[in-house]
């Protein structure tokens, strides 16, 4: 074998073992530590509140299997065609395809007809013609549901308002979907599209809480389900659920400020490296060619490659906050 087959045979080898170790080593001993004194505190202590939040994480729990479900039932064109839908836009699944196809095609042509290197030409067009296509559709799925989340709190404030009138929650639900705009009223036109052709209120919106996918509808939810088996105010429940986003929000925005600086620094040091080759590579592509070619060069760049991975690992989860 070669260098290079034996650098690839050794790194599966490595990657078996550490899922092997991974699968092998069990739960983490000090969060089973921590849920243990957590539930021997919940049983023993004498204070509502802690009883009152044991309650709410019974619940929370019980509801997350309907409200939280993942896709790993989904196949890969189901998956795509949910993204997709969260855009917002009228876009199909063949238009995507065709779209990648596109775009693999003029890239890998473009460069075949500056290097001439056919190898590259495939490789460049392939990664742009995948990478591409899915970084525009993330793009408009982040601007779509950070617009969702900005209005929320505006249309949980007319919930609120309409059921201290006299409304029931279905009417309700269509006025915020007649007065709230943008991404808001579209869902929530269509919970009471789907509730007039006959669907239970639950059903509707686990629809589309497994559309949404944000933390903020899913508590929404929630507090639907919470209220509707244990009864109580709904409208000051709500009220209590629109300050708790609005604080979040802000919180957000808090955090996003402090760290922009971080940020801006990480995407330049992350980024200068890809730039300089690039514009290298098209002034002159003969000095880069042997990074294509020779086994040596192949390594050093799958080398450089690895650790530049890493420090944009490192430095993206130093500057991501969850809140």
């Amino acid at each position: 074998m070669t260098m290079v087959q034996t650098l690839l045979v050794a790194g599966g080898l490595m990657s078996v073992i550490a899922l092997v170790a991974m699968a092998f080593a069990g739960p983490s001993s000090r969060k089973e530590l921590q849920r243990r004194m957590l539930v021997v505190r919940e049983r023993h202590s004498d204070s509502a509140t802690a009883k009152v939040e044991a309650q709410m994480r019974k619940a929370i729990a019980n509801r997350k299997p309907r409200f939280n479900q993942t896709d790993e039932t989904l196949t890969k064109i189901q998956m795509l065609g949910r993204r997709l839908a969260m855009t917002g836009k009228h876009w199909t699944v063949a238009q995507f395809i065709q779209v990648v196809v596109g775009v693999s095609l003029a890239v890998a042509l473009l460069v075949y007809m500056r290097s001439g290197q056919l190898a590259m030409s495939v490789f460049i067009g392939s990664a742009l013609g995948f990478g591409l296509p899915h970084m525009v559709v993330s793009h408009f799925i982040k601007r779509r549901l950070n617009k969702f989340t900005q209005h929320f709190p505006d249309a949980i404030d007319l919930l609120v308002r309409g059921l201290r009138s006299g409304l029931p929650v279905t009417e309700t639900l269509q006025v915020v979907a007649k007065e709230i705009p943008g991404p808001v009223g579209e869902e929530f036109k269509l919970v009471t599209e789907r509730i007039k052709i006959g669907r239970s209120m639950e059903d509707a919106l686990q629809e589309s809480a497994n559309r949404l996918q944000t933390p903020e509808f899913n508590f929404f939810c929630i507090t639907l389900a919470i209220q509707r088996e244990t009864g109580g105010n709904l409208a000051e429940t709500l009220s209590n659920l629109g300050a708790v986003l609005r604080s979040r929000a802000q919180m957000k925005l808090k955090i996003r400020a402090l760290s922009s600086e971080s940020k801006a620094s990480a995407y330049i040091v992350g980024s200068l490296p890809f730039l300089v080759f690039i514009m290298i590579w098209w002034v002159n592509p003969e000095y880069l060619a042997g990074f294509f070619t020779e086994d040596r060069l192949m390594i050093a760049g799958i080398g450089g490659l690895v650790w530049m991975s890493i420090g944009v690992f490192i430095m993206a989860k130093m500057v991501s906050f969850e809140i």
